[in-house]
């Protein structure tokens, strides 16, 4: 089995509940609030190690009690956080998250020692494949893409935060893992990897060169919070191909993890292990097989 390397953010969230987002200059009183640990790369790195993916992370964290924290609970999940480096003049970088009765959220992220992450390729021995994001600086990201392709290791780029990226640097993706936001803000480039553009409730649409597009649906579940739904999503679906997985079994359980994602308050808190991910495939199965049985077209005569 490969290793996968994941670049990105290690955060701690701060979130209050609303009936609904506040308009400009509103003060609105919340429902409740919860602290929690995230970052869009801890997040999905995590996920991978429950899918029983090897995972080592590239970040880094403030020399606080929000670091230490952070840094237990990879090494608790399995994942290996020798790259992930200690600053002394930057906290750890923190996310303060509105979620509204409908379960949707706004995100203002502040980097913290995100800022100062930087990509030692020493960790890509022994990787197969590398995930990263955008919450950590655009050079690094590169950096590591980069570094990873020169070394034949397969690339996921989630682009999240949304922004404009340049034909170069998409060129040395494989895989990019966008939703219909940030897919939108890349403006009009030219991607020739397989890219998979998620939209929630809508499920996800595959675009493979050379292929027709295909259109996935999505897992129905109560949702409570999206937060942390697209990082279950992308840790899932690079955990499956690093596993030696093929892609429609990164797809449809990449959907899953997402949607699992979303029943829970909170982000870390959410994030599925491999049972979860199995218990909506397998009851997916079922109910397409419950389906077929009772269509008395479905028999043979």
């Amino acid at each position: 089995m490969g290793r996968l390397v994941v670049v990105g953010s290690l955060n701690v969230d701060h979130t209050a509940r609303v009936e609904r987002f506040p308009a400009p200059g509103e003060t609105l009183t919340a429902s409740g609030s919860a602290s929690d640990l995230g970052g869009k790369g801890f997040n999905q790195a995590v996920t991978a190690a429950r899918m029983g993916a090897d995972v080592v992370m590239v970040g880094c964290v403030g020399d606080d009690a929000d670091g230490d924290l952070l840094l237990h609970t990879l090494r608790a999940e399995g994942v290996d956080s020798g790259f992930v480096r200690r600053h002394g003049g930057l906290p750890t970088g923190r996310a303060h998250i509105t979620v509204d009765d409908a379960g949707q959220n706004t995100i203002v992220v502040v980097p913290g020692a995100n800022a100062a992450a930087s990509f030692p390729s020493a960790a890509l021995e022994g990787a197969t494949m590398l995930l990263a994001q955008l919450e950590c600086p655009l050079e690094v990201v590169q950096a590591a893409i980069a570094a990873a392709r020169a070394a034949g290791v397969a690339t996921v780029l989630n682009p999240a935060p949304a922004r404009t990226l340049t034909n170069d640097f998409l060129a040395l993706v494989d895989y990019l893992i966008a939703n219909e936001t940030e897919a939108d803000h890349l403006g009009r480039v030219s991607f020739r990897g397989t890219a998979v553009i998620t939209g929630g409730a809508r499920g996800a649409l595959l675009l493979v060169p050379g292929r027709e597009s295909r259109r996935l649906p999505a897992f129905t579940v109560p949702v409570v919070d999206t937060t942390g739904a697209g990082d279950a999503f992308c840790g899932c679906f690079a955990a499956t191909l690093t596993r030696g997985g093929s892609l429609d079994d990164a797809l449809y359980g990449a959907l899953a993890a997402g949607a699992h994602a979303v029943t829970s308050q909170g982000a870390f808190s959410s994030l599925p292990f491999g049972a979860d991910v199995e218990r909506l495939l397998y009851q997916s199965s079922s109910d397409v097989q419950s389906s077929r049985s009772a269509d008395p077209g479905s028999s043979k005569t």
